[in-house]
């Protein structure tokens, strides 16, 4: 048997919650490394379909393959297609659903992806290797355009100099490397060594949200879930930012019973029949231990849902906080 190449954050709590039974469907809707997948897997007699839109993800799992035979079967699609993607296999409802958002740890280490400024490597960030990537982005925005970006995606209060640092200096050079363009947002942020966190760290969080459309594409994903899950199926989700995480505590507290691990910072929510019973009174956070050994895991926050037998209700993205499109003229379409 392989060793699993990488422990996803949470995982004890996440399984845990999530009950997998036997013989149950479950879906591992962020795929990864596959560590989700075979806790499941190890948990119970059961089947995991697991998606991933990074096809390195899925020519990596070859050997988890082999190992749980027909148990796991890979999709590579984004989860917002879960439900197409399993009705196009028979599969119309599932027993519990997990979501681990954001950017994975390989995928932070692979230099040549251009996650992290950390090391030199090609402006990307795509997860799926397509296009436009954040090179696109860095190199055709206006100053408008990657304020916007900035400002929504990266809540960066600098938004409008940072943006102005980046187009005066592409009219010198092209900027086509990690580091280059953290060098331009050090340059544009004056006094951060007071602050715990690299001024890059929201511009390259907000280009990657944008290019890849994280949060559109997590509003998708959750009503999906609702739609696929059965009766007493379960979702978790684990969140690494605000962005995220407000979008999937709205859309909790739009579906759990009046009052039931509410939020009151939220819109109130729609009068319908509840859909899901709360897992957890409160976002669960990780423990010390994990912390420690990770220091990724220490913004994770954990929430989750019990479907209940009510129909699906529609609901709009607004009450989800999910912010309106940022169309950029130098490209065929804009995108969230």
């Amino acid at each position: 048997m392989s060793a699993p190449a990488h422990i996803p954050v949470m995982a004890r709590e996440v399984v845990s919650a999530l009950a997998p039974r036997e013989n149950g469907v479950y879906v591992d809707a962020t795929f990864g490394a596959g560590g989700y997948a075979r806790a499941i897997l190890t948990a119970a007699n059961c089947t995991v379909y697991g998606f991933d839109r990074d096809p390195t993800a899925i020519d990596r799992a070859k050997a988890m393959v082999a190992e749980f035979g027909d148990r796991l079967r890979l999709i590579n699609r984004p989860f917002a297609e879960m439900e197409e993607a399993l009705a196009e296999r028979g599969v119309d409802g599932v027993d519990g659903i997990v979501f681990d958002l954001g950017v994975s740890s390989m995928q932070l280490d692979e230099v040549e992806r251009g996650f992290s400024f950390r090391r030199e490597g090609p402006l990307s960030m795509r997860m799926d290797g397509g296009k436009p990537d954040a090179g696109d982005v860095i190199a055709k925005g206006d100053v408008r355009e990657l304020a916007a970006i900035f400002r929504t995606y990266g809540e960066e209060k600098r938004a409008g100099r940072i943006a102005r640092a980046i187009v005066n200096a592409r009219e010198t050079a092209p900027i086509t490397t990690t580091t280059a363009l953290a060098f331009i947002v050090e340059k544009a942020a004056p006094n951060w060594g007071k602050s715990k966190i690299h001024p890059a760290t929201r511009v390259f969080q907000a280009l990657r949200i944008f290019v890849n459309d994280e949060l559109g594409q997590l509003v998708a994903g959750l009503r999906a879930a609702e739609r696929l899950l059965r009766p007493a199926g379960r979702v978790l989700v684990v969140t690494f930012h605000s962005l995220e995480d407000r979008i999937v505590k709205r859309f909790f507290a739009n579906r759990f019973p009046s009052g039931a691990a509410g939020s009151r910072h939220a819109p109130p929510a729609v009068k319908s029949a509840p859909t899901f019973e709360p897992v957890f009174a409160k976002a669960l956070p990780p423990g010390d231990e994990e912390t420690l050994a990770n220091r990724r895991a220490r913004s994770a926050r954990l929430r989750g849902g019990v479907r209940l037998a009510a129909p699906f209700a529609s609901i709009d993205d607004e009450r989800l906080g999910l912010p309106g499109p940022i169309a950029l003229k130098n490209f065929n379409e804009g995108k969230r």
